[in-house]
């Protein structure tokens, strides 16, 4: 039975093919460390492959079958082994070989006949690299989450900011978000592009923050002036959000300047045509108009579902992408499963 002490221990995964060889490294590290052992490649990859993984693995190079070098090379491919510190303890003692070894990966190499305290030392030294490694990376993501909440929550305060300004557009933003999010869902297994898609298509519109109200709240038909600087919006947009690192906020500039483009070059503000359009702005546009269409607003009447998904048809390789379009109204059950769940009476704030 294994008491708190062992629990506590560091694992040291020992592989040769000399039962000989595993005693007396077992012998030397069983004090201090939970030892594995494996007589040959296969099985190394396996007891490297379980959970938990070992801390560190003790490798020879000539074995039968797979020999160390290639259970180096496969274990750092594979992402949940490749950060395990190898260590090549071998009779192989050329300068060649041991630059070999480093270069696939190895942090040390120890040549037969093993001395035990030099052994032990670098073992402790690579553990502790090692933690330390483990320690930095944790402290990295836990920040760059950080990062990621705090760049979503400026967006969605950014983009409550816009449904303040056209208090008209209701819950629209929470509905071709979703929208967008599932086009971008029927095109790609890629979760986290989904979710930039999802996130930053909020967006889309802040830059109507830049236009006038006596503009965007006119009842009427907008004469040519200010029909300049109502599509000039899009423009705003980009200069409000601004050059970023970050990931979702590059895909939300993207998308706020270019989901009034055409698939046919008759857009704005570039005039863009066809793939010169950015895919996020090609799904943003798709979700923005249908939402619009089936949406009631002062100067119109909800359109009927049928007749705003044969818009989308009538206008693809006009207006759409006709692949997006395609993707869109082949999934009538859950574009009418979010306008239902995020209906104006249904929802109080943005999720």
């Amino acid at each position: 039975m294994n008491g708190p002490e062992t629990l506590n221990k560091q694992t040291i995964l020992v592989v040769d093919d000399s039962p000989g060889n595993i005693t007396v490294l077992s012998g030397l590290l069983r004090k201090d460390y939970k030892v594995k052992a494996a007589t040959n490649g296969h099985d190394a990859i396996t007891i490297a492959r379980t959970e938990p993984h070992p801390d560190l693995i003790l490798l020879d190079v000539m074995m039968q079958g797979i020999d160390g070098y290639e259970v180096c090379q496969i274990l750092k491919a594979d992402p949940e082994t490749k950060s395990i510190p190898i260590i090549f303890v071998t009779a192989m003692s050329e300068v060649q070989d041991e630059q070999k070894g480093l270069a696939l990966g190895a942090v040390d190499y120890i040549t037969k006949p093993i001395s035990a305290p030099i052994v032990l030392s670098r073992i402790r030294t690579h553990l502790a690299l090692y933690q330390q490694n483990v320690e930095l990376e944790r402290k990295v993501q836990e920040r760059t989450l950080e990062l990621q909440k705090t760049n979503l929550a400026v967006i969605q305060r950014l983009a409550r900011a816009g449904e303040f300004k056209d208090n008209e557009t209701g819950r629209h933003v929470i509905r071709m978000t979703y929208y967008s999010k599932l086009i971008a869902s029927k095109i790609t297994k890629d979760e986290n592009w989904i979710e930039l898609i999802f996130h930053s298509s909020a967006m889309h519109d802040i830059g109507k923050i830049g236009v006038p109200d006596k503009i965007l709240l006119k009842n009427g038909k907008l004469d040519s002036d200010e029909w300049n600087v109502m599509i000039s919006h899009p423009l705003m947009g980009a200069q409000i959000i601004g050059e970023h690192a970050s990931d979702l906020l590059k895909m939300a500039k993207e998308i706020a300047q270019s989901h009034h483009e055409k698939w046919d070059g008759t857009g704005y503000p570039f005039k863009l045509k066809g793939e010169q359009i950015p895919l996020p702005g090609r799904i943003v546009a798709i979700a923005d108009v249908f939402d619009a269409l089936t949406s009631e607003r002062r100067y119109k009447k909800a359109w009927p579902l049928e007749d705003a998904y044969a818009h989308l048809i009538e206008q693809s390789g006009k207006h759409f992408d006709p692949h997006l379009v395609n993707a869109f109204v082949s999934s009538k059950p859950e574009v009418e499963e979010i306008l239902h769940k995020y209906a104006e009476s249904r929802l109080s704030d943005m999720e």
